[in-house]
């Protein structure tokens, strides 16, 4: 009789892990979704660091004489195939030795589980701002010596509010510039916005994670970025955009219903943030919001997609730039682009494949976003072959300082403790 008393409870048992088991498949196959196809960009993306000429000799439609052997070699390695291949193998070498369960692994927990007091990551915080100050400060006093500076100091000067709305432009980017102008330099309000954006990068980065350290780190990540400090204080390439787009994300997770003004904001600083219109829907789609808040979330980001697709027709523009034929050429040299414009951004350019591996692991595990950071680099690194194959755009350095931005936010990700399924379950009460 007692065993057939504990039959019904060990039955019961196992109708309650069944649904567990079920619903770890459906993560696993959406991390390997999103982890191949970011793996294949990244390793093309990277071949121009490898052979920086490899991508333009095989696919210019010039093969006969600058393109031949005898004056562009191929194959002709470039500087960094040396630390690449060097920081790859010793992170390999490291993530052998932490799955056989070495010394390496408890050393690497210890790390991973580290968190910053709230003294200490005040006074982080205030050292990178006072270090990002101090190296970009010097800057305000001298005169911008880009090509396109000048035009955009006369477009200011000419730009005046009740111009907004009656033509597709940079209205609100225009606005911040008019208002450093009037404050007697028009670097001063980019050069706050880039200071907000190290540390809005700390608040979205600890929100995500749960861990005040990550952020710290994903900070000091996006201020040594090379691209992040050349265009911290310019008029002519500000960060207007991605300081707003980032604001838009933190808000989906902090309190929804305004996230859509910023996001609008960010495509009247820089039209390029419409591409990142399937991301944001991602992104929320893996959030930690309340199923409610989710949908409608979705819904007012898909009215946004209605009025960019309204707005495009009102304006007789595709908002993307002037509209040619697909250019194969121009599309395989795209994926070069990431290697030349970011050739002095020495960390992201070597550590962007291993970052991508341990977020695959990291997401195979459940962390909260590590998918969501895939699908960010992908779709920066696939924006710049699109944009060159499709339509008359060039590719411009100061685009990069997303992938600088995510790649940050992406290692802070490493350190997070906060899981899908614990999300999941915070969620649905």
């Amino acid at each position: 009789m007692a065993d057939k008393k504990k039959n019904p409870d060990q039955e019961r048992k196992k109708e309650e892990e069944r649904p567990a088991r079920t619903f770890s498949i459906k993560p696993h196959l959406l991390s390997w979704a999103v982890f191949i196809p970011t793996l294949v960009t990244v390793f093309i993306s990277l071949i121009a660091v490898v052979f920086p000429a490899l991508i333009a000799r095989t696919t210019s439609p010039f093969q006969a004489d600058v393109f031949s052997p005898d004056v562009i070699n191929p194959f002709q390695p470039g500087v960094l195939v040396a630390p690449l291949i060097i920081v790859n193998v010793i992170i390999l070498l490291i993530g052998i030795a932490y799955f056989k369960r070495s010394k390496c692994q408890t050393k690497i927990r210890k790390v991973a589980t580290f968190e910053a007091t709230k003294k200490q990551a005040l006074i982080g915080v205030v050292i990178i701002l006072a270090v990002f100050a101090a190296v970009t400060a010097g800057t305000l006093a001298r005169e911008e010596t880009w090509a396109d500076y000048a035009n955009v100091k006369h477009r200011v000067e000419t730009w005046n509010i009740s111009q907004f709305g009656k033509t597709f432009e940079p209205h609100f980017r225009y606005l911040m510039l008019s208002i450093s102008l009037w404050l007697g330099n028009i670097r001063a309000i980019p050069f706050v916005a880039s200071g907000v954006l190290l540390l809005l990068t700390y608040f979205f980065t600890k929100n995500i994670t749960g861990k005040r350290i990550a952020g710290l780190v994903s900070m000091a990540l996006l201020l040594q970025s090379d691209i992040f400090v050349s265009y911290s204080t310019t008029a002519s390439y500000d960060n207007f955009w991605i300081l707003l787009y980032l604001f838009a994300l933190y808000l989906i997770q902090k309190f929804w219903p305004p996230s859509p003004a910023p996001y609008l904001l960010s495509i009247f600083s820089k039209a390029l943030t419409i591409a990142f219109l399937p991301m944001t829907f991602y992104f929320i789609a893996r959030s930690s919001m309340p199923r409610k808040s989710k949908m409608y979330s979705l819904a007012s980001y898909g009215i946004i997609a209605a009025i960019i697709a309204v707005g495009a027709v009102v304006y007789n523009t595709n908002l993307a730039g002037k509209p040619s034929s697909f250019d194969s050429s121009e599309f395989w040299q795209g994926f070069a682009a990431m290697a030349m414009q970011m050739r002095f951004d020495y960390v992201v350019v070597l550590f962007l494949l291993p970052l991508t591996v341990m977020l695959f692991f990291a997401s195979r595990k459940g962390i909260l976003h590590a998918d969501t950071m895939m699908i960010f680099i992908l779709a920066i690194l696939l924006i710049s072959p699109f944009l060159t194959g499709f339509t008359t755009q060039t590719n411009q350095p100061y685009r990069f300082v997303s992938l600088s931005l995510f790649f940050a936010i992406g290692t802070g990700i490493l350190l997070s403790n906060k899981t899908r399924k614990q999300s999941e379950l915070l969620s649905s009460t």
